[in-house]
């Protein structure tokens, strides 16, 4: 989802239709964006209501009415009228002058589209009270190009020093175009108006000391039940029946409402109104600090108002007791969070949820997880799961109308006394992989699959968990939208004869943004072999990689490489342009993509550092490309593609990467070839849900995720505790990935490791790039709520002026390091 590489793309016209997640993903990215099981459900909301629910507890859906067009008696062939001109694309033309330095064209241009807009862009500025939203903004090309082109004059006055003008021509779009949005190619729209004011706060050194005086005030509670209940488990056969069992009819069927009631706890369905019997609720409500959204509520710490706003609020009953669970699980409440939680599965699998990206999110999926998650946390429950499973067959697009749901709602259990002793004597269960019932590959790098269904990846012959990164070193101040970013592979800024930040980084580990004497040089490919990793990830274009310090990558620090090629997405290797995009059915963007694959295989097959080729990043989601649109053609291609990279070189095996599980089936059908399915995943800190049993049900083939992180900053959080959230979500992350590991007793054990997103913080993100910036406009599934893209390092940069060299490692660091230093142990 996250851009990530030195991609020469220019900005380009607004009103550019994208699928994306977060997904995610968006960044998704990076982010560069999953369906994500994301905090960011405000939109349309589809309700299955259990049966006997409560009066008013029935949400209508929203459902589109097509209408057929009248028919009309034929009409006598007009003459045809001249086909109107194309818009001239002033953004994406007035990008590509800027980043060129070609002043003069810049400049005629932006004049050019002032005449053009300038009369619609007012009209459009004064019948607006506030900044459009997502989907609105691109109705908004006037007011949107012209405050872009605007923007993009003022800057470029900027890089070139002159600042008086540029904070002129800033403070002019800020006054008379402030609901301005320029088109983001990671997915969504910003605010012309509020990067003008962050480029003249740099300009005139506010920025740094706004961050250095910014205070964070928070109002820390927890809920108060007037009833509450000791045990996490609630027996439902008590209660009711449940019906249809792992058939699409399932449903529970209540019929000791009162006695369900009186065991669940306050304010679980279908105890909602146990809330109101709770005398802190009115107190809480006098104070003030009910007022405004739920929606607002989310990332709250003052849980005890965010419950009772929850537990009140407007929403169907699923998807409250999905964030209900949430409230309770950040208060540190985990029996009543697996209640809530639970409760969701049995009353309402079936409830469906919009994302802020307008895609289906199936919280009963997501409470499944959630539940896994904490048990999986916090041993010292003593309690175990079996049987909970939600299948979704036609789950991998968009249209939830063919959805067809099973539900089983499983069991949770406490373990006995016995075997907990049986536990702690033996240790972890295992499964034992004994048969080998497939390979695939045939040389150093291959996979085996062994008669439970279970996949390894071998090098070697030895099993192999990929413990990966992305990679990159970005300086402060770098960007490739504006064509500075330089090769990591390449760049010397000390002109010591060797790249910057494989060599020369050291650790500021006082953080005091200075190099004392007991922080000496190390280099990051040491700092990644300290910490265990043993794989990076990178593309072969548009930087060339430079094999010598690949090759030391390997022979020193005994570091693999994913090596990559995008495929066609942001245009790059078919040929395409950005605004043409690449079309998968179009011969000549076929061929140009072929032959940067051959280029790509043919240089680097025989080098030892390769671990595997990864063909695409994310490209069913579009941008720049038609994946989105033609699946089918995408995955086809992309098959054709791995026949030939096996055919010169059957040494190391070929992955697809995805954006989620969009269009996993569409893989499944079109993509036999393909040995590996890859996805970058942000979903929340409980891992990736049902992602491993979706792939091996749909495809049966290994997986593992290209992409998963956190910020480390959130609004409510100091900075301290922003590192300990990003750490504990990494957390939770691994340990997903570990149990879904060949060999394990409770995964799917397709699992072949994951990809941090990403090595150390990169300073563009939100565009100005000598900025740290602390806003998001992106909704996701985050401790702060939002993509701070700035912000998903293990590592930050310090204050920035010590980039490229200086590190901070943060929590989520040492964290792997003990997960992946005892792995090797």
């Amino acid at each position: 989802m996250i851009l990530k590489q030195k991609i020469y793309v220019f900005k380009v016209v607004a009103g550019i239709a994208l699928f994306l997640i977060t997904a995610f993903p968006v960044h998704a990215e990076e982010n560069s964006v999953t369906p994500s099981e994301t905090s960011a459900v405000e939109t349309m909301i589809e309700d299955q209501q259990p049966a006997e629910a409560e009066a008013g507890e029935t949400v209508e859906a929203e459902k589109a009415v097509m209408n057929e067009e009248p028919s009309v008696e034929a009409q006598p062939e007009a003459e045809a009228e001249p086909e109107p001109e194309p818009v001239k694309d002033f953004v994406g033309l007035s990008w590509e002058a800027s980043s060129k330095g070609e002043v003069e064209k810049l400049n005629a241009l932006v004049s050019e589209c002032v005449a053009t807009y300038e009369a619609e862009a007012r009209e459009q500025q004064a019948g607006l009270k506030a900044l459009p939203n997502l989907s609105e903004a691109k109705q908004y090309t006037a007011l949107n190009d012209l405050g872009t082109c605007l923007f993009i004059k003022a800057e470029a006055a900027m890089n070139h020093g002159k600042t008086e003008q540029a904070i002129k021509e800033f403070e002019y779009i800020i006054e008379q175009f402030p609901f301005s949005q320029a088109w983001d190619p990671r997915g969504w729209f910003w605010s012309v108006a509020e990067k003008s004011q962050a480029s003249i706060d740099v300009l005139t050194g506010k920025a740094q000391q706004e961050l250095d005086e910014q205070v964070i005030e928070v109002h820390r509670t927890k809920p108060v039940l007037v009833t509450p209940i000791k045990s996490a488990i609630i027996d439902y056969t008590k209660y009711g029946e449940f019906l249809d069992v792992g058939k699409s009819t399932y449903r529970y069927n209540i019929k000791d409402m009162a006695g369900l009631r009186k065991a669940i706890g306050e304010g679980i369905y279908p105890n909602n109104g146990g809330v109101y019997k709770n005398p802190r609720y009115k107190i809480v409500k006098e104070e003030g600090r009910l007022e405004g959204s739920h929606w607002d509520f989310t990332n709250s710490d003052d849980l005890e108002a965010a419950f009772f706003k929850w537990a009140t609020a407007k929403e169907p009953m699923g998807v409250r007791l999905f964030y209900i669970g949430t409230i309770f699980e950040k208060a540190g409440m985990y029996k009543e969070a697996i209640r809530a939680y639970h409760a969701l599965v049995v009353n309402f699998p079936k409830q469906v949820a919009w994302t802020y990206w307008q895609t289906p999110w199936y919280p009963a999926q997501a409470a499944i997880a959630k539940i896994k998650h904490i048990i999986r946390l916090h041993p010292e429950l003593n309690l175990k799961v079996k049987w909970m499973n939600i299948k979704i067959d036609n789950g991998y697009d968009n249209d939830t109308d063919n959805d067809v749901i099973y539900t089983y709602p499983g069991k949770i259990y406490e373990v006995s006394f016995l075997d907990r002793m049986k536990e702690s004597i033996q240790g972890e269960q295992k499964v034992p992989l004994e048969t080998i019932k497939k390979k695939v590959g045939s040389g150093q790098v291959r996979l085996v699959q062994y008669d439970n269904g279970h996949w390894q990846l071998l090098v070697n012959d030895k099993p192999y968990v990929i413990q990966a990164v992305t990679y990159t070193a970005t300086k402060v101040g770098q960007s490739p939208d504006k064509g500075t970013l330089a090769n990591w592979m390449e760049e010397d800024t000390n002109e010591n004869g060797r790249p910057d930040g494989p060599y020369d980084s050291w650790v500021d580990k006082n953080r005091n943004n200075e190099q004392d004497d007991d922080e000496p040089v190390v280099g990051d490919f040491q700092l990644m072999k300290e910490m265990g990793v043993n794989t990076i990830r990178i593309y072969h274009h548009p930087d060339t990689p430079n094999k010598e310090v690949l090759r030391d990558l390997y022979n020193t620090y005994g570091i693999r490489v994913i090596m990559g090629d995008f495929l066609g997405k942001y245009a790059l290797g078919s040929g395409a342009s950005w605004k043409e995009g690449t079309d998968y059915e179009n011969p000549e963007h076929r061929k140009n993509m072929l032959e940067s694959v051959k280029q790509m295989v043919n240089e680097h097959k025989d080098e030892p550092y390769v671990l595997l080729w990864l063909l695409g990043n994310e490209n069913n989601y579009g941008v720049a490309c038609n994946a989105d649109k033609k699946p089918a053609a995408f995955f086809k291609f992309a098959d054709e593609v791995a026949q030939w990279i096996k055919s010169v070189d059957p040494n190391h095996p070929v992955a697809i990467n995805n954006g989620d599980t969009l269009y996993l089936d569409v893989f499944a059908e079109n993509a036999p070839n393909i040995d590996i399915f890859t996805a970058n995943v942000y979903r929340g800190d409980y891992g990736f849900g049902s992602f491993w049993e979706q792939v091996a049900d749909a495809a049966d083939r290994p997986a593992f995720i290209t992409e998963y992180g956190s910020p480390a900053y959130a609004r409510h959080l100091t900075l301290e505790e922003g590192e300990k959230a990003q750490a504990d979500y990494h957390k939770g992350n691994w340990l997903d990935i570990q149990t879904n590991l060949a060999g394990t007793l409770d995964g799917t054990g397709n699992a072949l490791g994951g990809v941090i997103f990403e090595w150390m913080d990169e300073w563009w993100k939100n565009y100005e790039p000598y900025l740290h910036d602390r806003k998001s406009d992106a909704i996701g599934p985050f401790p702060g709520g939002y993509y701070f893209e700035e912000w998903f390092g293990i590592i930050g940069q310090g204050n920035g002026q010590k980039s490229p060299f200086l590190r901070q490692l943060r929590d989520t660091y040492f964290l792997y390091q003990d997960f992946w230093t005892d792995n090797e142990k």
